[in-house]
């Protein structure tokens, strides 16, 4: 029998069990035996160390909590609710339906105080690294002796199953790496999963892993609440390294027939289980218990906020009197401005390029205009094009490097560029070929989900990369990233709309943004408005047809559009007056009026799309598509395109067939 609580700290920690005990069975879905469990710790990080306003859940220099174990959410929406951030009971008991601010797994932008969108294992964590780097960047950048204006910790409590992802070795390794000592994680060890013991699949030394990783590791009694205080002290002040907390902790505590087994993990503990783990912690059998001191204790909170942002903001109006052009530019990075001059980095080109090369060109010229602007690559940044010229590498001596070296770690990358621009302050993008964004799709996914404006560079698009061959010729893949939604794919088809392509990724608000990037030289085919192209929506008529009245429209992006151009000026030649439509962003051109997508691609015109890719979707555009649904094949890429039918004979063939049938 687990005794009474006898002090107001037991009875805190309970309310949260509690809590989640009911959330779960009165929803009849969730994850009770994470919150259960991990309440001891929880509270010992949220009453004791972590520095947050719960009235100003936005406040720049907070501590970042991410719950990458986010199945648990309820031992979040408790402690958002308990600590004051205007959640209330009725959002409790509301918890996984419609419209609530409460779903299955924690959600930014829905919730206040939630950080980031988790459940998908690993990804907490690994974004967090991108959080704790933007931190130790921007006070590198920004503090002066006698003057912090960033100084704050990115705390994670983090699952058995975050620890078994690739993703999170991945990050890691780099938050090792980096030195990033103010990240510190407190590592949920019930040694639990859905299908039983973590015995059945995991059986590595986590510790010394993480110490060769770099980190420093301490091991404690996850339910005691001072063993759990004292590790993180220890965390604290050891700030040259990242920390792994490792808490030995019981799933479902409280329960006495589900603690420590899975049977807790992913299920409602019963009705009838949860008046007797109710019984056993010394807790009334009210749903939705909070005993009025334990309350007054977790709102304790709200006042300490107030006194930690007041604090921030005398510090910053000093900051702003004895360094008035520092503090003019911190201002600026940290609303996500971009300031007055920055378009001037939106160059136009006359010449033909590729536009990775082209790209390189933008980003050297937008560096000098936004000072937060950061690079990154998953070493390829000599072939996608990514460093800022006469910038160092980040790294634990050049903390204000704004070239960030990922090494061969896509998945990581991407998640550690949406941490830095979900912490905010910091404008930075990652690279790598078309193709790997496979290794980097769960975290692009989530970026989409979360709102979080990601910028992500891909090259070597299609074919055209030549002999490397099919293993790296990405054929299916942006339709791939099409698909997802809130996720904008842009394939420009020269210099000027890539300009418009990186104004509009750098102004984006709520969506990631991936521009997919040639290898080879295309020709300039577009306007010189890289600030305002029509490219801005989506797709436009590049090239009327002769007198107007388009017989077939030929749609094309990147570097297809060229050929569509050739094709136009063949068929116009034997009688076809021919429309082309450059189409670099379908997810733009979807969200302009049906006026304007009805004038560009007219329904009773026959049209056809060209694109050296998959033509799965482009159905919902054109009536007839050339593009490669198979693997393509290691040859020089003139040759592919000649064999695979991407040339002005092919192209006019299929339109005069498809004219005929009609």
């Amino acid at each position: 029998m687990i005794s009474t609580p006898t002090s107001l700290e037991q009875t805190c920690v309970n309310v949260i069990r509690g809590l989640a005990m009911d959330a779960v069975q009165k929803a009849k879905s969730g994850h009770p035996g994470m919150p259960m469990g991990a309440a001891a710790m929880a509270f010992a990080l949220w009453t004791r160390h972590l520095r947050h306003a719960p009235n100003q859940p936005s406040w720049i220099d907070r501590d970042r909590f991410v719950l990458s174990a986010g199945h648990g959410s309820m031992l979040l929406y408790s402690l958002l609710y308990l600590t004051g951030y205007g959640m209330t009971l009725e959002d409790l008991e509301e918890f996984r339906q419609w419209d609530s601010k409460t779903p299955g797994h924690p959600e930014n932008g829905l919730t206040p105080g939630v950080e980031m969108a988790t459940g998908p294992l690993g990804q907490g964590l690994s974004t967090a690294v991108g959080m704790a780097l933007a931190e130790a960047w921007l006070s590198a950048k920004y503090n002066r002796p006698g003057h912090s204006v960033v100084d704050h910790r990115t705390f994670v409590i983090a699952s058995d199953g975050d620890l078994m992802e690739g993703v999170t070795q991945e990050a890691s390794s780099l938050a090792g790496h980096w030195g990033l000592g103010k990240l510190i994680v407190l590592y949920d060890d019930n040694q639990i999963t859905i299908d039983g013991s973590t015995s059945l699949a995991f059986s590595e030394d986590v510790e010394a892993r993480y110490r060769a990783l770099g980190w420093g590791v301490w091991r404690c009694d996850g339910m005691s609440i001072e063993a759990v205080d004292k590790c993180l002290q220890l965390a604290l002040d050891d700030v040259d390294k990242p920390s792994l907390i490792m808490c030995r902790t019981t799933i479902g505590f409280g329960s006495p027939n589900k603690a420590g087994k899975s049977s807790s993990h992913g299920s409602p503990l019963g009705a009838e289980e949860v008046l007797i783990a109710k019984a056993a912690l010394g807790m009334p059998d009210t749903e939705f218990w909070v005993d009025s001191e334990a309350l007054k204790e977790y709102r304790k909170a709200v006042d300490l906020g107030k006194e930690l942002t007041d604090g921030w903001e005398a510090r910053v109006l000093a900051y702003e009197q004895e360094f008035p052009e520092l503090a003019k530019e911190f201002k600026q990075a940290v609303t996500g401005e971009l300031g007055t001059q920055w378009h001037q980095g939106l160059q136009s080109f006359q010449e033909a390029g590729a536009t990775r090369d082209q790209s390189h060109a933008i980003i050297g010229n937008l560096a000098n205009t936004i000072p937060n602007l950061l690079s990154g690559c998953a070493d390829l940044a000599e072939s996608v094009k990514t460093l800022i010229p006469g910038e160092q590498a980040f790294s634990r001596s050049a903390p204000t490097g704004r070239n960030i070296a990922y090494g061969i770690r896509e998945h990581a990358m991407a998640a550690i560029v949406n941490g830095m621009t979900l912490h905010g302050g910091l404008k930075p993008f990652g690279g790598t070929f078309l193709v790997f964004s496979d290794y980097c799709k769960p975290s692009l996914r989530l970026a989409a989900l979360m709102h979080c404006p990601s910028i992500f560079l891909f090259s070597h698009d299609s074919i055209g990369l030549g002999e490397d061959g099919p293993t790296h010729q990405p054929v299916e893949h942006l339709f791939s990233l099409r698909a997802v939604p809130n996720f904008n794919v842009m394939r420009p088809a020269d210099g000027n709309e890539l300009a418009s392509c990186w104004k509009i990724a750098l102004e984006s608000k709520t969506s990631p943004s991936a521009i997919v990037l040639s290898r080879q030289k295309l020709p300039i085919l577009t306007p010189s408005l890289p600030t305002k192209h029509p490219a801005e929506k989506g797709a436009y008529v590049l090239r009327e047809a002769s007198g107007n009245q388009p017989k077939v429209v030929l749609i094309a992006t990147g570097s297809e559009v060229s050929l569509a151009v050739a094709a136009s000026e063949k068929l116009e030649a034997e009688g076809t007056p021919t429309r082309v439509v450059s189409m670099p962003s379908c997810f733009l051109f979807d969200r302009q009026p049906d006026s304007y997508r009805r004038s560009v691609l007219p329904a009773e015109i026959l049209s056809v799309s060209i694109e050296a890719g998959s033509t799965c979707g482009w159905h919902k555009y054109a009536d007839v598509c050339i593009g490669l649904d198979r693997f393509g094949a290691s040859a020089p890429a003139e040759t592919l395109f000649d064999k695979f039918g991407f040339t002005v004979d092919n192209v006019v063939d299929v339109v005069c067939r498809a004219l005929s049938s009609n």
